[in-house]
């Protein structure tokens, strides 16, 4: 009786996170819509190989890959992120600037290394956005971030009224800093533990510049060089047009990426950024060449994690309580000891 009682008690705390993921989604994506001017549109799940499309994160993930049979076995991968796809799909629905698309992104990455924050399933809105030329500056990239913001802390104030126990935590208004800016505070930490003294002062942060080295000599982080411009001077001291929105997560006690955005990059930016990169190789690939012919609009846009801003906002202790996944036994075992139900 004891045993069964404990059974319908996890099904019941189960069905009742499965509500509050749905009713979060739901709340935050009307957020969404009315503070950026975007449609919904569908995403592909797939890609076809070898046109430069899918994404190559820090390009070394191996993406997930299969032949396509009714297509004489032309290879196709399942997406890591729709960066460039979203930028040519703005090209052929002609939108003009300060309008743009947001879908549901599902991707695999199997490349991840399972934990509290990972899994090998992504799920994200993908969103873009058509600038014009003029806009390609930080204060546009700040409006924008601005923005996302408050979609996040309007949402968090909508749970709390439903929710007993979810009281707001987020701060009026995020912090700017730069990526070189956090180096100078902390000269002698790790880049992960620069960014949890950041977040743990400020509650949360845009950390503007991945991807460009700063003045060690390394790059806060790994970004590719074919989506976000991270390399053009935004001052006279650093460089970057994109970041990452950052909160200090109070559950787990560390720093929590919610989304990674940025103005994307111009023919002549590209050019550069494959040359840093030594990834001249990619320039042949059919969205690079539309790019550096000026064939694609100007364009800003980014992710928000959808299980990552879950797991935040209901205080989970873990991304399998927010989404169905694969587990390493052993895991489910721990969580299950501690009181972490795994979907």
């Amino acid at each position: 009786m004891i045993v069964t009682e404990t059974i319908s008690a996890t099904l019941s705390k189960r069905l009742q996170t499965e509500e509050a993921v749905h009713f979060t989604k739901m709340c935050f994506e009307q957020q969404l819509k009315t503070h950026l001017p975007l449609t919904k549109v569908s995403a592909p799940a797939v890609v076809l190989q070898g046109t430069g499309i899918n994404d190559d994160l820090n390009g070394v993930e191996r993406p997930v890959a299969f032949p396509i049979k009714s297509m004489q076995d032309q290879p196709a991968e399942v997406v890591q992120s729709l960066a460039k796809w979203k930028r040519l799909r703005l090209r052929e629905y002609g939108l003009s600037p300060g309008t743009g698309i947001y879908t549901d992104m599902k991707a695999l990455r199997p490349d991840e290394d399972l934990g509290k924050l990972h899994s090998i399933f992504v799920d994200q809105w993908d969103w873009e956005m058509v600038l014009q030329a003029e806009d390609r500056h930080l204060a546009f990239l700040k409006l924008q971030v601005e923005k996302i913001y408050k979609a996040i802390k309007e949402t968090e104030i909508l749970l709390s009224k439903k929710y007993k126990g979810l009281k707001p935590y987020l701060p009026a208004a995020l912090t700017f800093l730069h990526a070189e800016e956090l180096l100078e505070r902390y000269p002698h930490l790790p880049a992960k533990e620069r960014e949890n003294r950041a977040t743990k002062e400020f509650g949360a942060v845009f950390l503007i510049g991945i991807g460009g080295k700063l003045s060690h000599g390394e790059a806060h982080d790994g970004r590719a060089p074919d989506y976000d411009d991270w390399s053009t001077p935004t001052s006279s001291q650093t460089k970057g047009l994109n970041g990452d929105i950052l909160f200090w997560n109070p559950v787990l006690e560390q720093a929590f990426e919610i989304s990674s955005m940025g103005i994307r990059v111009d023919p002549a930016t590209l050019k550069s950024q494959l040359k840093m990169c030594k990834a001249e190789a990619r320039a042949p690939l059919f969205y690079h060449q539309q790019l550096l012919k000026g064939e694609l609009p100007q364009t800003i846009g980014g992710g928000i994690g959808q299980s990552r801003l879950c797991m935040f906002l209901l205080k989970k202790q873990h991304i399998g309580e927010v989404q169905a996944g694969i587990w390493p036994e052993q895991m489910r075992k721990e969580c299950e000891e501690n009181g972490i139900f795994l979907l």
